[in-house]
């Protein structure tokens, strides 16, 4: 058997297991297994990054900077867009075949005991996320590795990946989502979210909303954990369009860093690399020790962010984008109007049923000249028809299309029919996945232009 269908193997026992979504606080269960394999967690240094939008790009720019200092790096971050390999990224790449068949080899035996005990218990056996994480920490552990940039797959203090010790804890902006499972306020989301605060810990965050600036200072002062804030202690000063990306001109906690190139587009996307910038200098010095100017070029340089503002396709331009709830989709609609200089765009736009497609669509109104609904590959995802309905009750133009395949041909048509028009794909994680492997399949970069 070869290393990729050994790695495939693993991803289909992975599979049978209670799916991503299933969501129970019981983090004690991935702790158990852990403890069983000696805690491979503990084994290298942390950045946990938790938050409601821009989790990946700034956990991406965070694992560029350290990469450029010479540490050796790993990166996990949920879900991938087309190959599970690539929610593990050791020094940039995504972790070898063999490397995830290897570790699961070692974590096998003592997924059986403690599926055994919970089992005895009557509780559920491990899941898909209990397990990835496990799968993860021993991989990196193996690889090994100097620092982990580890993304929470969802809220914070119950997390399976909150049982690695972060020296460095990061927000992202805090929002309303996953309401059903992490509280239906900003301040209760922000609550299980600030769990991963850990003792003596470095916090840094994005602007948040008084509710939840008030929640992270409260558990900041509880686990006497240092603490910035984007605009009081660092700070994005300014931003200029630049091509391929931007100029941008940073505060950190303790340096400055002025006109550096950063290769991805969209307000935002500063933001986080201002974010980035702070974490990087809390790990590296404390907070006060500054990035020197090369590493930080190099660093920002080789930052990337597949499926955000994503350039999948030219003649027409199509670009793709995950924006998934009304916070992305806002940010997006601010790059596109911010960065870009196209007449039209024709949206193709598919959403998962548990997510708020009507504040998306509210969110993105004012950006296509036509919206090609479709549904993304999942049994979650949202009916076409009433996606359409939605859409065409904010007042948009919409045809309904049964898969993404024949809304982009549909999509790139439309764009083809006059000058100064493009195409973004949106909507879901899911979606820009398939849009990725499309654009790969059928050469959107090549000469296969209408």
């Amino acid at each position: 058997m070869s290393d990729r269908d050994r790695a495939d193997a693993v991803y289909a026992e992975l599979l049978t297991r209670q799916g991503e979504q299933w969501v129970q606080p019981r983090v004690e269960r991935t702790a158990r297994v852990l403890e069983l394999l000696d805690d491979p967690q503990r084994t290298y240094r942390v950045i946990h990054i938790t938050g409601t939008n821009g989790k990946t790009s700034t956990a991406r720019t965070i694992e560029s900077l350290l990469r450029a200092h010479g540490l050796r790096t790993g990166l996990f971050t949920s879900p991938h867009l087309v190959r599970f390999t690539e929610r593990m990224l050791v020094d940039g790449e995504p972790i070898a075949d063999a490397a995830v068949a290897d570790a699961w080899d070692e974590i096998a035996p003592f997924v059986g005991i403690v599926d055994a005990e919970l089992a005895a218990k009557g509780d559920a056996a491990l899941t898909f996320f209990e397990l990835l994480t496990v799968l993860a920490f021993v991989a990196f552990a193996d690889a090994p590795i100097d620092v982990l940039v580890l993304e929470v797959g969802m809220g914070g203090s119950w997390d399976s990946t909150n049982t690695a010790d972060g020296d460095v804890a990061v927000f992202t902006p805090i929002d309303l989502d996953h309401a059903d499972r992490l509280g239906d306020t900003i301040e209760k989301i922000a609550t299980v979210k600030a769990g991963i605060i850990k003792d003596g810990a470095a916090v840094v965050s994005a602007r948040q909303t008084p509710e939840a600036e008030a929640v992270l200072r409260a558990a900041a002062a509880a686990h006497g954990a240092s603490l910035a804030f984007e605009g009081a202690e660092f700070a994005l000063v300014s931003q200029q369009l630049a091509v391929g990306g931007q100029q941008v001109t940073v505060r950190g906690i303790s340096g400055s860093y002025d006109d550096v190139y950063l290769p991805l587009y969209g307000a935002h996307q500063g933001q986080n690399a201002a974010l980035a910038i702070a974490a990087v200098e809390s790990l590296i010095g404390g907070g006060g020790q500054s990035i020197a100017d090369d590493i930080l070029t190099e660093g920002l340089a080789e930052a990337t962010s597949p499926g955000r503002l994503q350039l999948i396709g030219i003649e027409p331009t199509v670009l793709v984008d995950a924006g998934h709830n009304p916070h992305g989709a806002r940010a997006l609609a601010s790059a596109l109007r911010e960065s870009f200089d196209f007449d039209e765009w024709g949206l193709v736009l598919g959403v998962l049923g548990d997510k708020d497609a009507a504040g998306i669509i509210d969110a993105l109104r004012e950006i296509p000249a036509h919206v090609f609904v479709t549904e993304p590959e999942s049994d979650r995802a949202l009916e076409a028809d009433v996606l359409a309905d939605l859409v065409e009750a904010a007042g948009l133009r919409a045809s309904v299309h049964p898969n993404l395949d024949d809304a982009a041909e549909s999509a790139r048509d439309w764009a083809a029919e006059a000058p100064r028009r493009a195409v973004i794909i949106v909507g879901s994680v899911v979606l820009a996945g398939e849009a990725i492997r499309l654009a790969e399949d059928e050469d959107w970069k090549g000469n296969t232009a209408r």
